[in-house]
This record gives C-alpha cells, structure tokens and sequence, in this order.
C-alpha cells in the first residue's frame, strides 16, 4: 500500500460520511421522532448537569473506551469521521429548501429512504478498511462476538437494546423511535445482502499502522 492509495482511501472516506449524512438528515427531515441514540442522550440530560450535547459527546467517549475493550482499532477513518459527520449533517439540514414536514407517510417514506443512504454509506467508507465511528465500531465488535446472526439483526438489538434504556431514563419515543429501532438494521441487512458486503469480515488498518506506511516504513 502506497500514499497515493492511502489518500485515495481517505477520500472514498469522505464520500461515505458524505453519503452516510444524508440519510442521517433525511431521518431528521422526516420529522416524526428520534432515533434511539438521540433518545439515550435526552434521557441522560434529564438525570444529569449535562445538555443534549454534552451527554451525546460523554456517551461517544464512552463507546469509544467499549471499542476499545472489544480490541476495535482506532483509525484515520474514526478520527474523519468524528470530525466531518456532524458538520455534514448540518450542512446538509441548512442546504434543504423544503418546509417542515407534517405528513406522518412521507416521513415514514423519507426515514425508510434515509436508512438506505446511511447504509450504503457505512458500506462506502468502511471498505476503505481505516476504522469506523465508535458506534459503528461497537456494532461491528458486538457482531465479532455474535457470528451466527446477520449483521443487520445485531443492528436491531443494539439499537433495541439502546432504547430501552433511554426509555426508562425518561428519553422521548415516537413512532420514528420504533422505526429507527427495527426498520434500519432490517434496510442495513437487505442493503448488505444486495452487495454482498459484511462488515465483520474487513481487516482495518489502525492509525499508527497507516502512519507508518505513510513515513514509508513497513507496518510491523
């Protein structure tokens, strides 16, 4: 692997966080409830100091350590997207031109669309094979561990698992809650088996491996 692959990586990336925002924002464009991570966060600034943000932020820190604890490696693609999914998200949600949604079946419609982006995201940049986001991750070393079952089903009871406990912390649930729940590990597994892609099965490289192909030196 030389630099020029390693930066051709890093942009195939960038387009999947970019890919990867946009169903995120068509979630939130739908309009008719949280995801469960979002439900967890709310839940947890109601019985803590912190804000919404400071609990998402906490609650990443968190998961990152449980990565860790799974022996997940930490690479340039969960530094990129820590650093550009949020923004892509927000600049996806100031660039729609399109008022609020009211409508309960387009937003059901949208989400379900939404989940299929977020898929297809995820399968771009975690082919580049540098790592993935600490929730991503933790979907992939859980899934190490449950081998049997299809990635899309350890998906739903993570996510289950999730809003269960942002629901007795007090977090709102609504209709897109239970969508998110079970609707986007069931898109990410029909997604999956059309590309005949398993996130299980990818060799990452971590940061300090990439580091030392790029100054030339042989990862040892």
């Amino acid at each position: 692997m030389n630099k020029r692959t390693i930066l051709l990586q890093w942009l195939q990336i960038v387009m999947g966080l970019l890919v990867f925002a946009l169903g995120v924002h068509m979630t939130i464009y739908a309009n008719i409830g949280l995801a469960p991570w979002d439900c967890l966060g709310m839940g947890i600034a109601r019985h803590t100091p912190l804000n919404y943000g400071l609990a998402m932020t906490s609650m990443a820190v968190l998961i990152l350590l449980i990565d860790l604890l799974l022996r997940e490696r930490i690479g340039y693609g969960t530094i990129i997207d820590a650093l550009l999914t949020g923004n892509f998200v927000q600049m996806f949600n100031d660039l729609n031109p399109l008022p609020e949604n009211r409508s309960l079946w387009l937003g059901i419609a949208v989400m379900l669309v939404g989940f299929v982006f977020m898929a297809l995201g995820m399968w771009i940049y975690m082919r580049a094979a540098q790592c993935c986001g600490p929730r991503d991750s933790l979907l992939v070393g859980l899934g190490k561990r449950l081998p049997k079952l299809p990635i899309g089903l350890v998906e739903i009871l993570l996510w289950a698992a999730v809003l269960l406990i942002g629901w007795l912390l007090g977090g709102p649930v609504g209709i897109g809650t239970l969508i998110s729940t079970f609707g986007a590990g069931a898109v990410m597994q029909l997604v999956y088996s059309a590309v005949r892609f398993d996130p299980r099965e990818v060799r990452h490289r971590g940061a300090m491996e990439v580091t030392r192909l790029l100054m030339g030196r042989r990862a040892g």
